[in-house]
């Protein structure tokens, strides 16, 4: 047998319980449990370096690929836009776990040479994102505990000093997050995210982050990777409604579309705002289009390093 010279290849679908791994030397596939141990003994089955392409997750393609970096394999981490788009060019149109692996490889034998392989982010990103991850629990928490013993005034003064309590640990974990920001020089980017309306210091810090961590092309793949993108299900003649691929950070997502609530009512994008409702948009549409819009514009101010210059914008040529 012909000794291979190539680096094996391997498209590998991620989801929270499990891999779907589709190599290029094997017809069939392989699934294994997303756990470290599986993880970590799968890659010990690989003889030689192997180039391995995954879809960006929220955090569930990370042990996954720290570990098959630590092991010498170059890796490519796709972002969803980019994925989408090729799925398109190629007519593929189902969904699933097992065509996601199969299109992954494909990609990436065509397309390796053009990609860039991933490297560890910047100790930074590690730091806030733990940091915005824990904050989002805590204030689910919160408002959990609110809600359930809303009604029983007699631990009321208990439940009330429990939630300043928790209030206190939100305002240290704030705390860290700027300290984050400072150390990695990024304080600057961040003042400038929160000049664009409805924008605070939590939002501009998990923008500046991801931005930091990624090489965008677009923004349309910074969109992508926040879940924000929309994906439209076809089959024949019929057409599904658009819906959110969600594949990026649920609390980033939150903090926008709070953002998103903050700067309808703002000169710069009550316009905007209205001009979608008046299309026949529903409410949440529209706060889901501004928050992409705004993800969007503080995109273009991180990648030109430009300040912002808010415009009040005429009706007739606003665009998402």
């Amino acid at each position: 047998m012909a000794m291979r010279v190539e680096p094996l290849q391997i498209g590998i679908d991620v989801s929270q319980d499990e891999l779907v791994i589709c190599r290029d030397d094997q017809k069939g596939l392989t699934t294994i449990e997303n756990t470290p141990q599986a993880i970590a003994a799968w890659l010990k089955t690989l003889h030689g370096p192997a180039r391995i392409a995954v879809e960006a997750t929220n955090v569930f393609h990370v042990e996954l690929v720290e570990r098959a970096h630590r092991r010498k394999h170059t890796v490519f981490v796709l972002d969803g836009y980019r994925l989408n788009r090729y799925r398109e060019s190629v007519g593929g149109r189902a969904k699933t776990d097992a065509s996601d692996a199969r299109l992954l490889l494909r990609y990436l034998d065509r397309e390796w040479r053009e990609l860039r392989p991933w490297s560890p982010p910047p100790k930074g990103y590690r730091a806030l994102q733990r940091l915005i991850n824990r904050r989002a629990t805590l204030i689910q928490a919160k408002v959990a505990l609110e809600q359930s013993l809303r009604a029983l005034s007699e631990i009321r003064p208990s439940v009330q000093a429990l939630l300043r309590q928790m209030d206190r640990v939100d305002q240290q974990i704030r705390k860290r997050m700027l300290k984050a920001l400072r150390d990695q020089g990024w304080q600057a980017d961040s003042a400038r995210v929160q000049g664009i309306e409805g924008i605070a210091e939590l939002t501009s810090a998990a923008l500046v982050m991801v931005f930091r961590r990624g090489a965008f092309a677009s923004s349309d793949a910074f969109i992508a990777f926040l879940g924000l993108d929309v994906r439209v299900r076809e089959s024949g003649k019929w057409k599904g409604c658009g819906k959110l691929t969600k594949k990026g950070s649920p609390e980033l997502r939150r903090l926008l579309y709070l953002a998103a609530m903050t700067a309808r009512r703002s000169p710069a994008w009550k316009d905007f705002y209205e001009y979608h409702l008046n299309r026949g948009r529903s409410k949440i549409q529209a706060l889901v289009i501004l928050a992409r819009k705004l993800a969007r514009v503080a995109f273009a101010l991180l990648k030109n390093q430009t300040e912002y210059q808010p415009k009040i914008r005429e009706e007739g040529c606003i665009a998402t």
